[in-house]
């Protein structure tokens, strides 16, 4: 494919297997708080995320035995969880967060109820599933908003051959399935990682008014006409290239014929994707991610001012990101501007294991944000 695939050039095939505003996610702590009451309730937040790690790794490991039984990844399964659904009960929870205004932080509240939506929609990047947000769901819920995580076409637990995924909207389906079936008048917040911001836009084009606002996390933001590879290009020359080391190129066609599918390197992820993260996270994933489909990053996306450009954009760049740095970041920042850009200090690429807890308030405090 030329200079296109200079990103992607294959290692070892497999055969047959407005100007924009930017503001610090890093809230301090509030004054005059207890130190006690931090501490107790640190203790326990530790054991509850301790068990929550506890319970995903052994839920991927049962998964990848089951997949080792079945002699494939592509395994079929008794029962359809390509999405989880989840929908808290309180829906008229007081959130408290700081906003930055003006270099100051203050506690502002607000009701569930007085929100365009609380309804967030998580959307993983390519080779990530569901799985990846454990911790983000957790905290959502907790603040009493209702949480939506997808397994895209052969991702997560989603039964299907990566190999035979041919297209982007192929790929995309479940979110697209999902966003059809919700009632007129129903919104949603899109909240897209990695690959998955090619996604959320690519579901933005097809249901803008099912759409309230969009996050596009350490994610691909593109142009019209613009495909996830040409993104990816950008950044080839000059750049240290972690991506192109780790790949690991599918060719179930045949040798003669494209890719299908991208494998990563196992031994590079933590440098890759998960440098800043905590290794507990490392090794669900190193058990849990699953081959990329290549066609979809093919793709060119078909963006139009009157769909897509309706939707509010939102940008969570991530400083410390070896898989999409933030020189590429702020590339696609500047190509396409969005309402507002976000900085969360000292996250990797995976913020929602390495940055939990600042991702997490990033998130309400942009779902705060009211129409302008």
């Amino acid at each position: 494919m030329g200079n296109l695939c200079t990103c992607f050039s294959p290692k070892t095939p497999v055969k047959n297997k407005k100007p924009t505003k930017r503001l610090q996610g890093n809230p301090q702590t509030a004054p005059n708080s207890s130190n006690r009451w931090t501490r107790i309730r640190s203790t326990r937040k530790d054991n509850h995320d301790e068990l929550i790690h506890e319970q995903a790794l052994a839920a991927a490991i049962l998964f990848r035995q089951h997949q080792q039984q079945n002699g494939s990844a592509s395994g079929s399964f008794p029962f359809d969880r390509s999405v989880s659904l989840r929908h808290p009960n309180a829906s008229i929870t007081l959130i408290f967060t700081k906003t930055l205004v003006n270099g100051y932080r203050y506690y502002t509240d607000i009701k569930l109820d007085d929100l365009e939506t609380n309804h967030f929609v998580l959307v993983h990047g390519g080779g990530f599933g569901a799985w990846c947000w454990y911790k983000t769901i957790a905290l959502l819920e907790e603040g009493g908003f209702k949480v939506t995580a997808v397994d895209l076409t052969g991702s997560g637990i989603h039964s299907f051959d990566t190999n035979g995924i041919n297209s982007l909207s192929q790929y995309v389906k479940p979110l697209t399935d999902f966003l059809d079936k919700l009632v007129d008048g129903e919104k949603t917040i899109l909240v897209g990682h990695d690959f998955g911001g090619a996604c959320i836009s690519y579901a933005m084009e097809l249901f803008p008014h099912k759409v309230s606002k969009a996050i596009f996390v350490a994610a691909a933001m593109l142009t019209n006409g613009q495909s996830t590879l040409d993104m990816f290009s950008q950044k080839a020359a000059g750049s240290s290239d972690l991506m192109q080391q780790a790949q690991i190129f599918v060719y179930a066609n045949g040798n003669n014929n494209p890719p299908t599918a991208i494998n990563l390197d196992k031994s590079i992820l933590r440098d890759l994707l998960f440098n800043q993260s905590p290794g507990k996270d490392v090794a669900l994933a190193s058990v849990s991610i699953r081959p990329i489909p290549f066609p979809p990053v093919l793709e060119k996306l078909s963006l139009s001012d009157l769909k897509y450009g309706t939707v509010r954009r939102f940008y969570i760049e991530t400083p410390e990101d070896n898989a999409i740095p933030i020189t590429l970041q702020e590339s696609m920042i500047n190509s396409s501007p969005p309402e507002k850009v976000f900085r969360l200090k000292g996250a990797d690429h995976s913020p929602f294991f390495s940055k939990p807890q600042a991702l997490h308030k990033l998130l309400v405090e942009i779902s705060k944000i009211p129409s302008t």
